[in-house]
């Protein structure tokens, strides 16, 4: 998951996440990435420096340093996510058969989460379901 700086052609800037710039690529090309501002579909890609790893000093901590706390604001993404998934029901691998029984009420609407390929994760969204490809923490951590 990567989150890439945007930025429309009235000039709003915003966030997206993607599985990779190609995702994105792919995405902006059919349209499907709107500005939340203006709903336009005129986006483009704003230049943002990677992150790069200086030393085996940052791959794990030793007695003489001291850990960083996250950020505040993917500490507060994280607790988001986690609090959906506590309330999600897990339909596991069943997940993209299940959203379209709820999406074209077959099923009964509720929220649920599961796994879902990159494929069929497009399938689900060019069919108008909405769906939010998120890393949700394990199960052990939902309780």
């Amino acid at each position: 998951m990567i989150i890439i700086d945007l930025l429309c052609d009235q000039g709003h800037r915003f966030e997206g996440w993607f599985a990779s710039g190609e995702a994105f690529r792919d995405q902006s090309q059919r349209h499907l990435v709107l500005c939340p501002h203006c709903q336009t579909s005129s986006v483009s890609q704003l230049p943002s420096a990677p992150h790069l790893k200086r030393g085996a000093s940052e791959l794990a901590p030793s007695a003489s340093t001291q850990s960083v706390a996250p950020e505040p604001a993917l500490a507060r993404l994280h607790e988001a996510l986690a609090s959906m998934a506590r309330k999600a029901e897990n339909v596991g691998t069943a997940f993209p058969e299940e959203a379209r029984r709820i999406h074209y009420d077959e099923a009964p609407a509720r929220s649920i989460r599961g796994i879902a390929t990159v494929d069929e994760t497009r399938e689900l969204l060019e069919e108008g379901i909405a769906v939010l490809p998120a890393p949700v923490p394990p199960d052990d951590e939902l309780h």
